[in-house]
């Protein structure tokens, strides 16, 4: 297994696309949004200003896009090429097929985390405590394992070409419903409801607790470790059924 993580470390970090989606376009959004902010303005009903707020939303949403839209293509398109077939006739076991693409998918997605953090402190000046910075990123980075999972199921859910339209619906609508590009104080009530029990909605709410001192709401985290075993339990399924299928 630990030959496969190798592998798929190694053609991630060699697509250049890739890399630029997940690591440089969440920073680039980040100063969009935010590059015009001063560091007075607050996000109404949070006690954030808006260059916090969003520091927190953008780095979500760069481990959300590393781990989502990599994992969900590539094991459409190898289940297609018949390389998910010659797996399983090696001696890898199906859940380290799917741990290696978690892992792999983990890992690139901690340099997005850390870039939008370093150009929110050297650009627009976010300055927290050490211990915040370091529960931050382990709180981004361990959250996004929901969206791996989520990203393996619609791999095994989709085909080779309908893949990236699925996951480009999903991946758009979690990230604006659940209120990664803007404030969900700004939806109209019945809307900021549903974004309440959205995973994107509860991971970003993770981010910002922490940044405001407060402990994690038990909503969030009960919201997030739901939807973990629903994603997790579906990639499963799905596999198997994959599996039968071969």
């Amino acid at each position: 297994m630990n030959g496969l993580i190798k592998l798929e470390l190694t053609r991630a970090l060699r697509n250049r696309k890739f890399l630029f989606f997940s690591v440089i376009y969440p920073s680039a959004l980040f100063l969009l949004i935010a590059g015009s902010a001063d560091a007075t303005s607050e996000v109404d009903g949070t006690g954030l200003t808006l260059p916090t707020f969003f520091m927190v939303s953008m780095a979500s949403f760069g481990a959300l896009t590393a781990v989502l839209m990599g994992n969900s293509e590539r094991i459409a398109k190898e289940r297609e090429s018949g390389w998910v077939r010659q797996l399983r006739l090696t001696a890898l076991p199906g859940r380290g097929y799917v741990l290696a693409k978690t892992a792999s998918a983990a890992v690139v997605s901690l340099p997005s985390v850390v870039v939008v953090f370093v150009v929110a402190a050297a650009v627009k000046d976010v300055r927290l405590h050490a211990w915040q910075w370091l529960a931050l990123t382990g709180v981004i980075w361990a959250g996004s394992l929901v969206f791996a999972a989520l990203g393996v199921a619609i791999g095994y859910l989709a085909t080779g070409d309908a893949v990236r339209p699925i996951t480009m619906i999903v991946y758009f609508g979690l990230s604006m419903l659940g209120g990664l590009w803007m404030p969900t104080t700004t939806f109209p009530q019945w809307l900021r409801d549903v974004a309440e029990w959205l995973p994107t909605h509860a991971y970003a709410a993770l981010g910002q607790s922490i940044e405001q001192s407060h402990a994690p709401h038990a909503q969030d985290l009960a919201v997030l470790a739901v939807y973990f075993v629903l994603f997790a339990g579906g990639a499963a399924w799905l596999y198997r059924k994959d599996t039968l299928k071969a």
